[in-house]
């Protein structure tokens, strides 16, 4: 039913190979996008798209694993998994087999800055979901008997997702030792023991505390226009309350002064690893042009079989199967910078870390080149074009975007922002992102079966 979007998953996103850059934005004059809001506080974000009858429909609530109490990690992913139980209109499990019933599809995910809920349905049952929607907003019914069960089913999924996967208790060490103080240190899904302590009482604190008109983005993208949507979410989601939803204020992090390492074996890994994160700023917390600039850094250092570091440690030195870099802007508090290495089975940790080492040096030493610069920038447009090809894509893009902070200007005008970006700035990104005092280094190792 549900999906969560930890560390793990977006670290995994490096490992895939390509590194696209995380608010592909959308040109003005290619679509559409219309907003308003209600007189609730809920904001709405229209994508016209009418190639076909279809709209994707999804909420997301400003709230997320960061903004949780101390001592109960995983208490919005828990939450998550409750929003299914029903409401007085709608029987517990039965939201799921209603969409699926009129031909769509629907899911859930939680992330540490956000929590979504979205359908793809065809466009004359969009009102059925909306009012679906709508109603499990303010009316969630979550009975003491359902509680129990559905805790045993999160904690199967840590322990399928985390405890049996290396590479994910790799990352979930790393994220523990990247951030000092910051929540982002904490597993989305929560610390086992403190999942086992979530009751029905803390999940509906969270729940009336969080889940409001004005603490949420409404984005519907497909066959629909704002004239069309606008009668349908005053009707559905205009009479909702209210919440008194405070501002986040979250512990922030105090300077890091060292680098970390953190090396695990197990014999369930068949292949050695190597994956470093720098602590990074995001869109929110950057200097102007500073996350544009990181972004186009990523694609230079490990965007594909062209970039850096895929040529020195995969072509020339022969030391990796793949190496690549990754950078997301999209988080309301500072990001990571992570590079992943697949390294060849005779390789040692060690030779990786000369070799990463080695064209980071580079960057600073030499900077980057207007023919890398170029070539960034081109692969990143393609980036966006792509992008528009899928209506659950752009609804991502937005809601995760104001989810955090940017407005749908920041999104339609980043191609402009990137277009500006020097070889100068991407340097001075370098400098002083790519610092061994803001790292923690990762290796994942086999072991042998005893």
């Amino acid at each position: 039913m549900t999906f969560c979007l930890s560390t793990a998953r977006r670290l995994a996103l490096a490992f895939a190979a390509l590194v696209a850059i995380s608010i592909p934005a959308l040109a003005a004059d290619t679509f559409n996008v219309e907003t308003f809001s209600l007189d609730n506080g809920l904001e709405v974000v229209v994508i016209p798209n009418h190639r076909a009858p279809v709209v994707h429909h999804s909420v997301w609530y400003r709230i997320g694993a960061a903004d949780e109490p101390e001592g109960e990690s995983g208490v919005a992913h828990f939450l998550e998994h409750l929003m299914f139980k029903g409401t007085p209109s709608v029987p517990a499990g039965q939201f799921s087999r209603i969409v699926k019933r009129h031909g769509g599809n629907d899911n859930a995910f939680t992330t540490q800055d956000y929590t979504g809920y979205y359908q793809t349905i065809s466009r004359d049952n969009l009102e059925l979901v909306m009012k679906m929607e709508a109603d499990r907003m303010h009316n969630l019914l979550i009975e003491p008997d359902q509680v129990a069960s559905e805790r045993d089913v999160v904690l199967e999924e840590r322990r399928m997702r985390t405890d049996n996967q290396p590479r994910a208790k790799l990352s979930e060490v790393m994220d523990a030792v990247q951030y000092l103080a910051h929540p982002y240190r904490l597993p989305v899904i929560g610390w086992a023991h403190e999942i086992e302590q979530l009751d029905r009482e803390k999940a509906l604190d969270f729940y009336k505390r969080f889940y409001a008109p004005n603490n949420a983005i409404l984005v519907v993208a497909g066959d629909i226009t704002a004239a069309e949507l606008k009668p349908l979410a005053e009707k559905y989601y205009g009479p909702l309350p209210k919440g008194e939803v405070n501002r986040r204020d979250r512990v922030q992090e105090p300077p890091q002064y060292a680098a970390r390492r953190v090396e695990l074996a197990d014999p369930q890994v068949a292949d050695p690893q190597w994956t470093r994160s720098y602590l990074a700023p995001s869109y929110r917390t950057a200097d102007a042009g500073e996350a544009e600039a990181l972004s186009v850094l990523a694609q230079i250092l490990g965007g594909g079989t062209t970039s850096r570091l895929y040529q020195a440690l995969v072509v020339d030195q022969k030391l990796a199967t793949y190496a690549g870099s990754w950078y997301s802007p999209v988080s309301y508090d500072p990001t990571e910078f992570s590079v992943f290495v697949a390294m060849q089975p005779d390789t040692e940790p060690g030779a990786i870390d000369t070799a990463v080492d080695a064209e980071i040096q580079r960057i600073a030493d030499q900077g980057v080149t207007e023919e890398e610069l170029a070539r960034a920038k081109r692969l990143m447009r393609a980036d966006t074009v792509y992008a528009q090809d899928s209506l659950s894509e752009l609804a991502r893009i937005f809601g995760s975007a104001l989810s955090v902070g940017a407005t749908v200007e920041d999104v339609q005008t980043w191609p402009d922002r990137v277009e500006a970006v020097t070889a100068d700035q991407v340097s001075a990104a370098a400098a002083k992102v790519l610092d061994m005092n803001h790292s923690v280094t990762g290796v994942l190792l086999p072991k042998p079966a005893v």
